[in-house]
């Protein structure tokens, strides 16, 4: 690692660590229904949207209510997009008058989006109109994002509410854990909207690009022909209202590219500050939900505590990406190849990377969004050497837990906690506890469903496709082996943790894949928010413990490491078979002289 890349990296961690814990206060209050400011101007808003939709603020739900809630505003979510993807060549703001998505196609984004997947098997500027763009996806950038964080603020409700010193709030109920739909506006109106306009705002000044112009035509410095010998003076640019969707996919952990290149291309992330926000912007709000956490819980240790597991597992694995990616090609330093860094070149393996942003700037932004299930990429995960692409794999196959997508992420991080607690237990023959609930089987038959069910969908899909000649014959004649399993495998791992990213040389846009592929991200959306829900409605039952001698403090650095322990022990014994296959297969093979 060069020093300038490490003093990238260094300023990019501070200055994120440095945000946790006033953008997490703010959160916390905006879901506590403290004042924030905002409120005397976007209150009447929240006011009428609630009485325009019927739904009564002081109304709280059980888990199965809150449940209910989200799977049908999910489903009529997606049955709009669908429909918008399928007919937007009869609506307006269509300048290049685009038709509709397949029937396959169209199926496969509209999950993906409101799954906060944002996978895509499309060319964003060669196929959607700029009101499906903005009505259909952007918008669904939001909503996603906002339902992702409405179930974590319910789980920690389930784990804050103390039934034994109060009654359940004013039209309440016992295991009650909020109103979904006040979460839902809640987050998008106060949190997600003012934090997109202002990072919007800075984009545009940075030139990304925000029009509705038609795309222009503009003349070549210098002319040139095309593949059938045709002189060719001008080219056209796609263009359109990228700025306001780039905002939210980072912020919202969406992903997604308003163009195909995704943050790679120049009207997308136009320079190098551009690219420092994106990814600050990526990891910001699940960094700071962790102390919302903590205070929301009433005490802000514990949410320190997630932080630092957190980190440490980015950290270990982002030095493992920049040094594989920065030590280049086994086989070309055989032949002789100076791939050192100088003055004179960057070194390394720059295959697949904008010169403009280097390996460390490359690796750090396929880390962190792999980290927070957020899949928009600035380089060619395809073309990493296979230990800097075994990062990005693994930081999904942890199951999306070191930072995750906005409110998916630390929901999924604390049933790990609560499974390392279990374990503690176990040790020392006692009853487990976290912040003074007891867990007991119930909660225990619920995390272990929503910890094992993502490794299932994601073995599951991949050992169909390698043996079906439909999922074979996307796998490129470049790439038959290690890397074609490596391929598929990235892509349902990517999807069944619902990030986003792609090992891109994977064709994805046949049925196979398109229809596969949306069952993966479907599942891997819903069959893991309503265990998690249903577990917060458990612990949202439950009195408080007192602590007594036995109880282990789960705000130590012992408690980080057995937190880290068990992450890394269930990934391992669910995909270390699978990577040794594709990425570690791969690596052993090109290091052989």
């Amino acid at each position: 690692m060069t020093l300038n890349g490490l003093l990238q990296i260094g300023l990019y961690l501070v200055v994120l660590l440095a945000l946790v814990k006033p953008l997490g206060w703010y959160m916390a209050r905006v879901y506590e229904g403290e004042p924030i400011g905002l409120d005397r101007l976007l209150g009447p808003v929240e006011r009428f949207i609630y009485r325009v939709s019927g739904v009564r603020p002081g109304e709280e739900m059980d888990w199965k209510g809150y449940a209910v809630a989200f799977l049908l505003f999910s489903l009529v979510d997606l049955l709009f997009l669908y429909a918008l993807l399928r007919l937007q060549q009869f609506l307006p703001l269509n300048p290049r008058s685009f038709g509709p998505m397949s029937p396959d196609l169209a199926l496969n984004t509209a999950i993906s989006f409101v799954t906060n997947t944002n996978w895509q098997n499309y060319a964003g500027e060669t196929t959607l109109s700029y009101l499906t763009q903005m009505v259909g996806l952007t918008v669904k950038n939001f909503l996603s994002a906002a339902a992702g964080m409405a179930v974590l603020v319910a789980f920690i409700r389930g784990l804050s509410r103390r039934p034994s010193l109060s009654s359940p709030p004013a039209g309440g109920k016992e295991g009650g854990i909020g109103n979904f739909w006040v979460d839902l506006t809640r987050g998008t109106l106060y949190i997600l909207l003012p934090l997109a306009v202002i990072v919007a705002l800075v984009l545009v000044a940075q030139g990304t690009v925000q029009t509705m112009s038609d795309y222009p035509s503009v003349a070549l410095v210098q002319p040139t022909t095309d593949a059938s010998g045709q002189r060719v003076t001008d080219q056209v640019l796609a263009v359109g209202p990228a700025a306001s969707q780039i905002a939210i996919k980072q912020l919202g952990t969406n992903g997604g590219g308003f163009f195909n290149t995704n943050s790679a291309h120049p009207f997308e992330n136009p320079a190098p500050f551009s690219n420092w926000l994106e990814m600050l912007s990526i990891l910001l709000i699940p960094a700071a939900l962790c102390y919302t956490f903590g205070k929301m819980v009433g005490d802000t240790r514990q949410g320190w505590t997630l932080l630092a597991a957190m980190t440490i597992i980015l950290v270990a694995l982002l030095a493992l990406a920049v040094g594989a990616e920065q030590s280049g090609n086994p086989r070309l330093t055989q032949l002789g190849v100076d791939q050192a860094a100088s003055n004179l070149q960057p070194g390394g393996n720059m295959e697949g990377k904008e010169v403009r942003f280097g390996i460390a700037n490359s690796a750090l932004w396929a880390t962190t969004t792999t980290a927070a299930s957020n899949g928009s990429v600035n380089s060619m995960h395809d073309s990493y050497t296979p230990l800097g692409g075994l990062v990005p794999l693994i930081m999904m196959q942890f199951g999306e837990v070191i930072f995750g997508g906005v409110g998916s992420g630390l929901y999924g991080m604390l049933v790990f906690a609560i499974v390392a607690v279990f374990i503690a237990g176990l040790m020392v023959g006692r009853t487990p506890e976290y912040l003074g609930k007891k867990i007991e089987s119930y909660e225990i038959k619920m995390a272990s469903l929503i910890i094992l069910f993502m490794p299932l969908i994601v073995l599951t899909f991949t050992a169909l496709a390698v043996v079906t000649g439909a999922g074979k014959a996307s796998i490129s004649s470049a790439n038959p082996g290690p890397h074609g399993f490596s391929e598929i495998l990235y892509a349902f791992t990517s999807q069944g943790n619902n990030n986003g990213s792609a090992f891109a040389g994977l064709n994805g846009n046949t049925p196979f894949y398109n229809l596969t592929g949306a069952l993966a991200m479907f599942f891997g959306r819903f069959f893991l928010a309503v265990p998690t829900l249903a577990l917060a409605g458990s612990l949202a039952r439950k009195r408080i413990v007192p602590a007594s001698g036995g109880t282990m403090p789960t705000h130590t650095p012992l408690f980080v490491m057995l937190l880290i322990s068990v992450v890394i022990i269930v990934a391992a014994l669910t995909f270390i078979p699978a990577d040794a296959l594709g990425p570690i297969v791969e690596q052993l093979m090109l290091a052989k002289p």
